[in-house]
């Protein structure tokens, strides 16, 4: 059972934004300052940006969010916009709850699928690096002034190392590296308008995601017993959830003079189990940015984000192993990240109204869901144009 939360705002910013899904519980009190870059282009002026159509006026760096946050702002009626977004996820290390953990005391961790054919009593692979890159492709159209569409499809490649341990855990026999590549799922949703006043606006987010990526990954890994084997990949490297998503979030943003915020709150609801009998882990998110303009061409910008994401649920029978990732209860956690970004926007000339924006995030917490790697960092940069 999922609930939407509040959003409470006090003076300029906000102060408290809270949204829960199922058990997972987010708080997230923060103040964000942006980064972001821009570069001339000589397009239509466009109303969303507060532009006077009769004359080229300043189109603000700032009238989007960070290029971290999806579903941020609405269009006029008639819009149309594009963007491209890339994004680099890099994880290493393992950690439980939030102590990191060294290898001897992964192979001491049970496994979970003793008793199976070849399975040994404890761990005996440990991943110890994941990069993960995403291609998002989006499309923004508003068939009038109180609702916009959107539509974002998703290209990954996801790369995990991992050594392996002989069946006594005392000596490494080798290492390996699994990857997947293809489409992930598919982002169909609405915003629709709740509040245009002076310089605050707030909208909801309604959407769906549908399951276009694949759950039925495999690939070939080092056994214990020095063999390989072709095998059906743990959850994290699989590219989809294999069930239709629900999507529902609100977001706020506001600005005065050369300074700008916003808050959104957002979840990814499951609709039930895939075809594999399992299901992932409720996504709850909050997420709160301030940005500084500096001229019109460019603003910088900071962000926090909180984040819940529950474990999965049921079990697919093709994953099993002695390791880590093959355990569905050793999935999600709770994290807190900080993040720093830029905004460009062209302001003359062809490119009038192209916007680049790149922002680079940390986390400042991780608490994980039983041994899991470590998040390490998270890259995006994007490019958006709308006419």
């Amino acid at each position: 059972m999922a609930a939407l939360g509040i959003l409470y705002f006090s003076g300029p910013f906000p102060m408290t934004l809270l949204f829960s899904a199922g058990r997972n519980g987010l708080l997230a009190a923060t103040c964000v300052a942006a980064l972001a870059f821009a570069v001339p282009a000589s397009a239509p002026a466009f109303a969303h940006d507060g532009i006077d159509h009769s004359k080229p006026a300043e189109i603000r760096a700032d009238s989007h969010a960070p290029i971290g946050v999806m579903g941020d702002h609405m269009h006029k009626e008639g819009e149309i916009m594009f963007s491209y977004r890339y994004k680099r996820m890099d994880m290493s290390d393992v950690r439980d709850g939030t102590d990191d953990l060294s290898n001897a005391e992964v192979l001491a961790t049970p496994n979970r699928f003793f008793g199976n054919p070849g399975q040994p009593p404890r761990l005996r692979i440990i991943p110890t690096e994941m990069v993960m890159d995403m291609h998002m492709l989006g499309a923004m159209y508003a068939p009038n002034d109180y609702l916009t569409l959107m539509v974002m499809g998703m290209y990954m490649k996801k790369e995990m190392d991992h050594i392996t341990f002989n069946p006594a855990g005392t000596t490494q026999i080798g290492g390996f590296t699994t990857v997947t590549e293809g489409f992930g799922d598919t982002r169909i949703s609405g915003l629709v308008r709740i509040l245009d006043q002076n310089n605050s606006k707030v909208h909801l987010n309604i959407g769906v995601s549908l399951p276009t990526g694949s759950i039925k990954e495999e690939d070939t890994i080092l056994t214990p017993l020095g063999t390989t084997a072709n095998v059906r990949l743990p959850y994290p490297m699989q590219l989809g959830s294999g069930t239709v998503d629900i999507l529902p979030g609100v977001t706020y943003s506001d600005r005065t003079g050369d300074i700008s915020w916003g808050a959104q709150a957002m979840a990814t609801l499951r609709s039930g189990r895939n075809s594999e009998d399992y299901k992932l882990g409720n996504i709850a998110e909050a997420t709160t940015w301030a940005a500084y303009q500096f001229a019109p061409w460019i603003s910088t910008s900071v962000r926090l984000k909180a984040e819940s994401i529950g474990k999965v649920s049921g079990q697919d029978a093709r994953i099993m192993g002695p390791v880590q990732t093959a355990d569905p209860s050793n999935i999600g956690g709770r994290f807190l990240e900080a993040g720093l970004g830029v905004n460009l926007v062209g302001q003359d000339g062809f490119i009038r109204g192209h916007r680049l924006a790149i922002e680079a995030s940390m986390p400042v917490v991780q608490d994980l869901n039983g041994p899991q790697m470590k998040r390490d960092w998270t890259l995006t940069a994007g490019w958006q144009y709308a006419f």
